[in-house]
């Protein structure tokens, strides 16, 4: 399979695009000026196949200007993007056969019902005969609407309304999808429902670029995440990796009977512990160690006589990575 890249400039050369059946989605450079906004500045990563990658940033980051890319929808000022080998520029007929796009934001048409809805969309990817019905009973029993097939989509709550648009991005069976905002105004149990099917599509071997504002959900169900703001990608990664990198540490709270001045004194004397505080019986604290170090350190306080009770640890969150990666600054 061969990928063609743009003209290079001088200002803003791209690296040679080398296909590579593992990676299914690739931003090489990407630019998008709107007059002097710079909605998305030199973004570049990769996704590789059968991953969900989550794509976090606030508001006017540039998140769905990228994926509008992706999806062929818009072209960017510079650079480019490929979806499974092909060019968004210079081949989008192709991606599109090859890309599912659920937007924040889609049409639904009030007096047709499910099964016509996606019925249309399958004849529109030129699916016919066994194949269509074949592939319309499964995106109804896998998006949990089957037995809404006849319901007009004007009688459908929000989450089904939402299954139903995942139905439509996956009718023609495509390797990649791009999911914008896919758990907006849903219930607590339709985001449940919504996760496990992004999990169980990875599992397939689909290659997912999900947004969300639900950070903990992202965390749960992505294997590496991308943060942009201001339209610059800031960090990516897995959660792990990000704070590994800005040297992120382990929260512990260790809990004593007594003694907890002297543990507090013990500790500071430590080059990794740091921001300690006292409360009562716990004494809190950032430790830069791995987990053996952190075995080791519990085992040298209770060979040291301290009375401890209870040791906990708590990593930084997807959130405390967001909020220490990012400004909040918007355009």
């Amino acid at each position: 399979m061969t990928t063609t890249a743009t003209t290079t400039t001088a200002a803003f050369p791209i690296p040679a695009v080398h296909s590579d059946d593992s990676v299914c989605i690739e931003l090489r450079r990407l630019h998008r000026f709107f007059g002097k906004t710079k909605a998305v500045s030199d973004i570049s990563f990769s996704v590789r196949r059968g991953q969900v990658f989550g794509y976090i940033g606030p508001n006017g980051a540039g998140k769905t200007t990228s994926m509008r890319i992706l999806a062929t929808l818009d072209l960017p000022s510079y650079g480019e993007a490929f979806v499974d080998g092909f060019s968004v520029i210079n081949d989008p007929e192709l991606v599109r056969h090859r890309l599912g796009y659920m937007p924040d934001a889609f049409g639904t048409y009030r007096d047709v019902n499910c099964w016509e809805y996606l019925d249309f969309f399958a004849r529109s990817y030129g699916l016919v005969g066994r194949d269509r019905i074949r592939r319309l009973r499964w995106v109804l029993d896998f998006t949990g609407t089957r037995g809404m097939a006849e319901k007009p989509i004007r009688g459908l709550s929000k989450g089904m309304k939402q299954r139903l648009c995942l139905g439509r991005a996956l009718i023609h069976d495509p390797a990649v999808l791009i999911l914008d905002e896919p758990a907006a105004g849903l219930d607590p149990r339709a985001r449940i429902e919504l996760r496990r099917m992004i999990g169980e599509l990875g599992a397939r071997g689909k290659t997912v670029l999900v947004s969300s504002h639900i950070l903990t959900e992202l965390a749960e169900m992505c294997d590496s995440v991308g943060i942009i703001e201001q339209g610059r990608l800031l960090a990516t990664g897995s959660v792990e990796e990000i704070q590994r990198e800005r040297k992120q540490h382990r929260e512990l709270v260790v809990r004593v009977l007594e003694r907890t001045p002297e543990l507090a004194r013990h500790l500071a004397a430590r080059d990794d512990c740091e921001n300690l505080v006292v409360d009562g019986q716990l004494v809190r604290l950032e430790f830069s160690g791995n987990p053996q170090a952190q075995a080791t350190l519990v085992r040298e306080l209770i060979l040291a006589g301290f009375p401890i009770v209870e040791v906990t640890a708590r990593s930084k969150s997807l959130e405390d990575v967001f909020l220490q990666v990012t400004e909040g600054w918007v355009q």
